[in-house]
């Protein structure tokens, strides 16, 4: 997979992401519009703090709903690559800065319910590991400017 054709999703994660936009797109539509009439309903609404609350909770909502529109049409489905090369899926241990860090190369959406901390493929970080392999030593430029050190120690395939 090239970085810049999407998010790379296992397919768990792609088929949990689409069930949450089915519901939002849905249900969920249906449940804060219904909010809203019945808040409408108390009266002036410039006071009524309910109906501004149900609003904001709207904008919130359809805002999910767009982001996980554009995931599920840009997303790249499959298993995590077995090659030795770092790609999106890869779960990387590696020391930064003379300190050791286990963390996935890929998506949030991916990680879902672990504990692993996640950098996009985008990130400097990501960017820098791309390509690379156990063994290697990179360096990527932090925010603030300040050069990194990175030297890969460890690689897998993200597994769920």
């Amino acid at each position: 997979m090239t970085e810049t054709t999407g998010t790379w999703l296992t397919q768990e994660a792609y088929d949990r992401l689409q069930a949450e936009y089915d519901h939002l797109a849905g249900e969920g539509r249906a449940a804060i519009a219904k909010e809203i009439d019945e808040r409408r309903q108390e009266g002036d609404l410039k006071e009524n703090g309910g109906y501004h609350a149900a609003r904001e909770e709207q904008a919130k909502q359809e805002a999910r709903i767009q982001q996980l529109r554009h995931i599920l049409q840009t997303a790249t489905v499959g298993e995590a690559s077995t090659s030795n090369e770092i790609q999106s899926g890869t779960v990387v241990t590696a020391e930064v800065m003379g300190r050791e860090m286990k963390f996935l190369v890929g998506s949030r959406e991916v990680a879902g319910g672990t504990e692993l901390d996640v950098f996009s493929a985008q990130s400097p970080l990501g960017e820098a590991l791309i390509g690379k392999s156990v063994g290697d030593e990179t360096s990527y430029v932090a925010p603030n400017g300040k050069e990194i050190p990175v030297k890969v120690i460890a690689a897998e395939p993200f597994s769920g």
